[in-house]
């Protein structure tokens, strides 16, 4: 607790430093930094502080990712204190004020699926899937909530490495206490001072992309962290450019609330073919609205290196302690038979292809996969599936623990030895279990995918239905 009380009067005298340095500050008026800035500012010297001093302690990828988002609050910062000073823009402009921060989302985004073969994935993960959260500034009437959703997006993989972790590496789950407390902390903010949207100064002039605003870190915000800059990204091409546009144009049009309605044109009856008869038989061409989309046919001399992107490499490899089997196809003799009870498997967009692993193992996750038959032995630790399709799973051993995760079509073949093993499904359907009964064959089991719930008076009663057939 004194730690903690140590750690606060430290940001409270940063900030206060920088208020009376640049004399910006005085009873939060117009012509200093605005009260919500100055909230903002300890936001960054609180909690990304100390996410960004954790993850600065994992290092690798993870220290490289924290850089981006950190990148991401400053450029939220910057769009901040333009709207302390200046009216709300027109909605053009307003889209190119967004740019910088949907820009930095989408690096951060991409840092992930560049490194899927990271031994810290799950944490790639859960930042890539909450980053979005930073686009509450254009989520008008209800920011706060939307930034509850992004978060409860990364709950899935925050939770996988405090199983991971829990009794392993405190500075694992200090990680991930750290960066939910930014979202936590970024809601109670959103609720304090732009609970139906951005807050826009009532005097100034209006907000424009040229607009100067000082978008530095005051002190006390969180520092930059040592180290390389975090690597730059790719050189926009004028498709990602426009992407980005689009996707700020999207932001503002949701803006708009009830307006965006304001430009539709009235139909009257007279207008109306089912109410006017006469007007199926006028001649002329039928007024329509456009064509529906078709992809334009290639020219006989496109070059062929322009049509499709090049494959992703097949993989069959131990990296650490990680088993690494990715891209393969129309591959059925795929086998893993050097195990050991540390390593772990992960299989990563296999397709129509049969994999074995041979002996005693940590864990085996399946990711994005279709038509894969899976067979082991034993899992001391859990078999997850995720984001799949027409799975088969045969246990030969022991495990404790299957999990299904948004999977269409998922077969679970248990053994004798592991019929006491936990089978948990979420958003998932057509998963079957089947049992082994005498003379080698299996009696197939459904697991129920609907559900009936009631209020008992006290609390929520949750039953699976029985669908009469």
């Amino acid at each position: 607790m004194e730690r903690l009380v140590e750690r606060l009067e430290k940001a409270v005298e940063r900030l206060e430093t920088v208020c009376q340095g640049s004399g910006m500050c005085a009873d939060g008026s117009s012509k200093g930094v605005a009260q919500y800035v100055q909230a903002f500012d300890a936001l960054l010297a609180g909690p990304v502080a100390e996410y960004v001093k954790i993850s600065k302690e994992v290092g690798g990828d993870v220290q490289k990712h924290a850089e981006m988002v950190h990148a991401g609050l400053m450029s939220e910062r910057a769009l901040l204190v333009m709207a302390s000073q200046h009216q709300q823009p027109t909605e053009s402009a307003f889209s190119s004020l967004l740019k910088p921060i949907s820009e930095q989302i989408q690096v951060v985004q991409n840092f992930r699926e560049k490194n899927r073969g990271s031994k810290l994935f799950n944490h790639l993960s859960a930042v890539s899937e909450s980053i979005p959260a930073l686009g509450w500034v254009a989520m008008a009437p209800k920011p706060g909530p939307y930034v509850k959703e992004m978060t409860d997006a990364a709950m899935f993989y925050t939770n996988r490495i405090l199983k991971e972790y829990k009794d392993v590496d405190k500075k694992q789950v200090d990680w991930v206490k750290a960066y939910l407390s930014i979202w936590t902390e970024l809601q109670a903010y959103i609720k304090e001072y732009h609970t139906t949207g951005l807050t826009w100064s009532k005097t100034g002039p209006a907000a424009t992309e040229g607009a100067k605003s000082p978008s530095a870190a005051p002190a006390g915000a969180a520092p930059p962290p040592p180290g390389p800059p975090p690597p730059p990204a790719p050189a926009p091409t004028s498709s990602s450019t426009d992407d980005s546009a689009s996707r700020s144009a999207l932001f503002a049009q949701i803006n708009r609330g009830e307006g965006i309605t304001s430009g539709l044109r009235h139909v009257s009856d007279d207008m109306k073919t089912h109410k006017n008869p006469a007007l199926k038989n006028q001649g002329g061409p039928v007024r329509s609205g456009p064509k529906p989309f078709t992809a334009p046919k290639p020219a006989c001399n496109a070059n062929p290196s322009q049509k499709t992107s090049p494959k992703a490499p097949a993989l069959l490899e131990l990296e650490g302690k990680k088993w690494r089997v990715e891209n393969q196809e129309n591959a059925t003799n795929l086998v893993i038979s050097d195990t050991e009870l540390k390593q772990v498997a992960y299989v990563f967009k296999c397709t129509n292809s049969t994999l074995q692993i041979k002996g005693k193992i940590n864990s085996i996750t399946l990711d994005n996969c279709k038509k894969l038959g899976l067979v082991f032995d034993d899992v001391v630790g859990i078999v997850e599936i995720i984001n799949s399709r027409d799975i088969k799973v045969q246990v030969m051993g022991k495990v404790p623990t299957i999990s299904i995760n948004k999977t269409d079509g998922c077969h679970v073949y248990l053994s004798k030895n592991s019929l006491d093993c936990e089978i948990v499904s979420a958003k998932s359907s057509e998963m079957n279990v089947l049992i082994p009964a005498e003379g080698g064959d299996f009696t197939e089991f459904p697991v129920p995918e609907q559900f009936k719930t009631v209020w008992n008076g006290q609390k929520l009663v949750t039953t699976v239905t029985e669908i009469a057939g």
